[in-house]
Formats: C-alpha cells, structure tokens, sequence
C-alpha cells in the first residue's frame, strides 16, 4: 500500500480523503493513469479509509472479513503525470443486512472548483473466512458505517 494517509480525514460531508501519489510507471504510452489502475487507487483509499476510519469506530472485523462483490468506475478525464498525489474522497452510500456501497471521487480540489478524473462505486460484502461464507453486517459495524455515510 503507498503512504498518503499523512492527511486523511473526515471532511463536514463525511467523505474520507486519501491523498494517493502518483507512480511513473501507473502511465500508458499517452502519458495519462491507465484505466486498470484507478481500481488500484481506490483500493488504496478504501484501505485506509476501512482500516483506519473503521477501526477507529470499534467495527475492527471491516478491515479484514470483506470482499470486493462490485466494482463501477466512470472515467470522466484523463490524469497526467505530475509530482503532486491525487485527492480522493469517499464515502458510504448504502448500507443493507449483508453488504454496503463505498463511493468515490477522484479528484483535484482547487479554490476555483473541482476537477473530477473519476467516479466510482464498490458493493462489499462481509465475509467469514472461517467458516467460508458470507455473513450479515454486525450491530457495531453498522453503527460505524452509518457515522460513515457522506454525500
């Protein structure tokens, strides 16, 4: 996983922000973020964000007992290289018995308004490794995920 979490936090939206670098080799032959690594990206975000967010919040079995059930990317410009990491923000979205919905954008944030690169969505779902099943969300993880939910 690569640092960027120096400045994470929950914004006044309850959306998390992760701060990813970018990575020379992340390039395609034109310069711009492949479209296969922006999954990577979020993943990147979401880690943090369940990890640290989460596990903060006291539902610890979130950063270990979840599978990816879905993913949706929506590209909406190309990203270039440049020194300086990408914003991203996410939130949760939705939350059922037995899964729930991380959104996403990546973006930059400028006084003078939002660039957005992508919008993105992923459906978790818990997961008992144990027992190998899946398994409904717990009263304290649905606590969490419900501080969790932004806009």
């Amino acid at each position: 996983m690569r640092s960027g979490c120096d400045d994470r936090r929950v914004d006044h939206h309850n959306r998390h922000v992760y701060h990813c670098p970018l990575r020379w080799g992340d390039m395609d032959a034109l310069g711009h973020v492949n479209n296969g690594r922006y999954v990577d990206y979020l993943q990147d975000a979401r880690v943090d964000f369940l990890f640290r967010t989460a596990k903060e919040l006291g539902a610890d079995d979130l950063e270990t007992g979840l599978l990816v059930a879905r993913h949706e990317v929506e590209y909406r410009r190309p990203l270039v290289f440049r020194p300086e990491p990408v914003r991203i923000e996410l939130w949760i979205s939705e939350i059922k018995a037995a899964s729930f919905v991380v959104d996403y954008e990546i973006l930059d944030a400028a006084p003078e308004g939002r660039i957005t690169y992508v919008e993105a969505r992923t459906r978790l779902v818990p997961f008992d490794f144990a027992a190998n099943r899946l398994r409904r969300i717990t009263p304290v993880e649905r606590a969490a995920l419900e501080k969790l939910v932004g806009s």
